[in-house]
C-alpha cells in the first residue's frame, strides 16, 4: 500500500467507528416503534396513555437524530445545497468543504458543544425531573446526549476536514 493511499486508512476506520455506532443507536427507533404502538393501544383502547411513554418516544427520537447527524457526516450524505456544487471541479469542491468545516461547521458545533456542558450540569445539579408527575426522572441523562453527540459530530467533521485535506493535497 502506498503512502498516499495509507493517508486515508486512518479516516476510513473513524469513519467505519461512527457508522458502525450509527447503526447500533439506529435501534432506538425500533424500540420507539414498539412504544409508540403500545402507547396508542394504550391511549385508544384502554384510555389510558402514560406520559413517561410520551417522554420516551421524544427522548428516544432525540438520540436517533441527534447520533444521526455523525452518521450522515460519516457517510457523507448529508444535506447540500447542491444547486452549483455538482458542476464544479474537485479542487473547488474540496475548497468549499474544508472552509464549509473551518468556517461554519466547527464554530457551531463548539458553541453547542461548550454551551451544553453548562445545560446538562445544571439538570443534574438539580436532579431535573419531568414537569409531569408521572414523567421521567434524571432529565440530565437525555440532555447529556447533547455534547456526547456533538462531540461525537466534530470528530466526524474533523475526519472529514483531514480526508478532504488529503484528497485536495493529491489532486482527485
Amino acid at each position: 500500500m502506498t503512502h498516499k493511499m495509507k493517508a486515508l486508512v486512518v479516516a476510513d476506520q473513524i469513519d467505519a467507528c461512527i457508522i458502525q455506532l450509527g447503526k447500533w443507536i439506529s435501534s432506538c427507533y425500533a424500540l420507539l416503534i414498539v412504544i409508540i404502538i403500545l402507547q396508542v393501544v394504550l391511549r385508544k383502547g384502554f384510555h389510558a396513555g402514560l406520559i413517561s411513554l410520551e417522554e420516551l418516544q421524544w427522548y428516544l427520537y432525540g438520540i436517533g437524530v441527534m447520533f444521526g447527524m455523525s452518521y450522515a457526516q460519516a457517510k457523507d450524505s448529508h444535506v447540500r445545497v447542491d444547486l452549483f456544487y455538482n458542476k464544479f471541479r474537485p479542487f473547488t469542491r474540496h475548497i468549499i468543504e474544508i472552509l464549509g468545516i473551518i468556517i461554519l461547521l466547527l464554530p457551531f458545533l463548539w458553541l453547542i458543544f461548550y454551551h451544553s456542558l453548562d445545560f446538562v450540569y445544571d439538570a443534574y445539579r438539580t436532579m431535573e425531573s419531568s414537569a409531569a408527575p408521572a414523567g421521567l426522572p434524571y432529565r440530565w441523562i437525555i440532555k447529556a446526549v447533547i455534547p456526547l453527540s456533538i462531540s461525537l459530530l466534530i470528530v466526524a467533521a474533523v475526519n472529514r476536514l483531514y480526508r478532504e485535506f488529503i484528497l485536495l493535497l493529491r489532486g482527485e
